[in-house]
């Protein structure tokens, strides 16, 4: 797959494709396809929630300059990841996107 970003994600969501959008997610987190699918199904379900967009929008944020506790908790409320995948997730991101300085 070509490079992808959280835009890419965000575009195969709100285009209704959520095999795409899963699939970006497994480049994106690391994840596996099962855990991938399950992701884009929290992160569907969560978006007609207000108070779920700002904490969505907040990941950018969070990957270019937060710390790994601030991503990791975002990162499970909007994927719902926990254990395991969440930290190949946080090591994923930080390896794709090194903090600024």
């Amino acid at each position: 797959m070509a490079e992808v970003t959280f835009r890419d994600f965000a575009g195969a969501v709100m285009g209704g494709d959520r095999a795409k959008a899963a699939s970006v997610l497994e480049v994106l987190l690391g994840a596996s396809p099962e855990t991938a699918e399950a992701a884009t199904g929290v992160f569907v379900s969560k978006m007609s929630d207000p108070a779920f967009m700002p904490k969505a929008m907040g990941l950018r944020t969070a990957v270019t300059s937060g710390t790994d506790e601030e991503l990791g908790i975002l990162i499970e409320q909007c994927f719902g990841l926990h254990g395991p995948a969440l930290e190949t997730a946080i090591t994923t991101l930080r390896a794709r996107y090194p903090r600024a300085s």
